[in-house]
């Protein structure tokens, strides 16, 4: 359940964490989770969800940017998979080429190494994404 409200603050503008708001990308990043947790708690004590639940909810959401116990980085590796095999292309039509190559470093090295092969093994229609995931993956391993 967590997953699929894990980034609900992107949704509501006025609630939304603005990375240039931050220091650097790890710092905005774990706004945006614990935003996101303050957001699904406020919505589960509405919808009547016990303490418990909405305690174990808030602290996957809350760490589902950096792990830490395997539930939580169950959702982190998900994610993570989610980024490259989906808003990677669409980051990139945005973003452009460098920003897009920071992110892929950033959330590729997050990832376990289970998943870091399922990354490895993904193809894109675009030659010039199946170029800037190689070359980020690359860049990735040499800051290692």
């Amino acid at each position: 359940m967590p997953h699929f409200g894990h980034d609900i603050e992107r949704a509501l503008e006025t609630r939304k964490v603005k990375r240039d708001d931050f220091p650097d990308y790890d710092t905005f990043k774990a706004a945006h989770a614990r935003n996101s947790a303050e957001i699904l708690r406020e919505i589960m004590e509405d919808c009547g969800m016990s303490q418990e639940m909405a305690s174990e909810v808030y602290l996957l959401v809350c760490l589902h940017e950096t792990g830490g116990d395997p539930r939580s980085n169950l959702i982190k590796n998900a994610d993570g998979i989610s980024y490259f095999h989906v808003n990677m292309p669409l980051y990139y039509q945005r973003e452009g080429w460098e920003e897009t190559k920071r992110r892929c470093i950033w959330g590729y090295r997050r990832l376990s190494v289970r998943v870091k092969k399922i990354v490895e093994n993904m193809t894109y229609a675009d030659e010039k994404l199946m170029k800037l995931l190689q070359e980020a993956i690359r860049e990735a391993y040499s800051k290692d």
